[in-house]
């Protein structure tokens, strides 16, 4: 088990006996005491001006989604760290190695990582976008 705490709000990271312990994520996370929730809805392969990044390349296409998962964290006061929860949706007969290599780049050594929940989808609200990634953030008060 593994704490954040501050004096209003406890995050708890548990991996319990009976349930396979990956490195990559977490099994269960329980928050507590005073914390802001923060929910990024799905987030998808487009810049600023709205232009679609990396067509047809799941790995461009999962770095510009870091990138917009990290500015709309940091827009409410979270960074990567505060995430509790990924969800990930990748299309149909796209590779998950290359996405999944810009995730271990983006995430690194830090410890705790979230919750993820990977899905296979016929496809997305554009016929380009390959993946989409939503998440869930708490940070102690």
């Amino acid at each position: 088990m593994s704490e954040k705490a501050s004096a209003a709000g406890l995050i708890q990271h548990l991996n319990p006996d009976g349930l396979n312990k990956n490195p990559a994520f977490t099994n269960v996370i329980v928050v507590s005491g005073s914390v802001k929730t923060v929910y990024v809805g799905g987030q998808d392969a487009v810049d600023a001006s709205g232009a679609i990044v990396g067509k047809g390349d799941i790995k461009a296409q999962t770095e510009q989604i870091f990138k917009n998962l990290q500015t709309a964290l940091a827009a409410a006061g979270a960074t990567l760290e505060h995430v509790i929860k990924w969800n990930i949706y990748v299309v149909q007969g796209q590779p998950l190695q290359p996405g999944f290599e810009v995730f271990q780049r983006v995430w690194g050594q830090r410890p705790n990582p979230p919750a993820i929940t990977g899905v296979y989808v016929a496809g997305l609200a554009n016929p380009d976008f390959l993946c989409e990634m939503d998440a869930v953030a708490v940070v102690p008060q």
